[in-house]
């Protein structure tokens, strides 16, 4: 009787399984969404040395730049380049971000969705982010 027992419970374990993963991966999901509004905070912050704490300084900036749509071009820049400049900035900055997609594999995140960046509360530019974030040992950084 108790092997039809074992027998009987296993495939509602095996039912189980990728609910859990699923649970798994939403808690990694919303760790990086939340790592991601704190990076969209930090912009937004009084404070331009907080974006310091969302991001890797040895990481570099990749911007897809089609503000002029007959000459598209990629800008890049070192992030601690990006944080030295952002630091003597003195408009106010406010960034938002929805979520298209959010992919996590271990460490690694990869999180897509439309933006706004507001200047002097006017809309600047707008586009999709492509956000790169890798889990730290003081959280997931951009």
């Amino acid at each position: 009787m108790r092997g039809l027992l074992t027998l009987a419970a296993a495939p509602f374990l095996l039912v189980a399984t990728p609910a859990l993963a699923d649970d798994h991966q939403s808690e990694a999901e919303n760790a990086v969404k939340l790592a991601v509004n704190g990076f969209m905070n930090a912009i937004s912050s009084d404070d331009k040395t907080d974006l310091a704490d969302h991001m890797i300084p040895e990481a570099m900036i990749f911007v897809h730049n089609r503000m002029d749509p007959d000459n598209p071009r990629v800008d890049h820049l070192p992030v601690a380049t990006h944080l030295e400049n952002w630091a003597t900035r003195d408009a106010r900055y406010i960034e938002e971000m929805g979520f298209s997609s959010v992919l996590v594999d271990g460490d690694m995140a990869q999180v897509w969705g439309p933006y706004s960046f507001w200047v002097n509360y006017e809309l600047s530019h707008c586009g999709i982010n492509s956000l790169s974030l890798v889990r730290t040992d003081d959280g997931w950084k951009i």
